[in-house]
């Protein structure tokens, strides 16, 4: 039997700036919405991993509040290690860093931590052996 991971569903108290803030962040696109009397629903995606991977954003829940030492948390690789200093320096701006640039051994390598609207943090990481930059590592 064949099994395959799809999807993310997050329950946030913040809607719309989650959304938001995952099209700004995180590049994604909405790929489905919608809503009934009680619940509001949206699928997002990388551009062109619609049929592959979503990130379903679901209104309702209430603020993740997540302890200093608890690393949970959704990650997303980036092309340069550069870009997850841009990604932070916005962060900062926007009071949203909870993990200040950093680099550990691989397959860690450098990455930062930003909190979405609903306090759930979001990793950015360049040189993990996963997503873009990862065919230019030396494992």
């Amino acid at each position: 039997m064949s099994v395959a991971l799809t999807h993310i569903a997050l329950h946030v108290n913040e809607f719309e700036e989650c959304i938001d803030f995952y099209k700004q962040y995180c590049a994604m696109l909405e790929c489905h919405r919608r809503s009934d009397d009680h619940s509001k629903v949206v699928w997002l995606s990388e551009p062109g991993k619609e049929r592959e991977f979503i990130l379903v954003v679901i209104n309702g829940g209430r603020v993740h509040e997540q302890a200093e030492d608890d690393f949970g948390h959704l990650g997303f690789a980036v092309e340069t290690a550069a870009r997850v200093d841009d990604l932070a320096e916005q962060a900062k701006h926007d009071g949203r860093l909870a993990w200040a640039p950093r680099a550990e051994p691989y397959p860690v390598g450098y990455y930062c931590g930003i909190r979405d609207p609903a306090g759930n943090i979001v990793e950015f990481s360049y040189g993990q052996p996963l997503g873009p930059g990862a065919e230019h590592l030396d494992t």
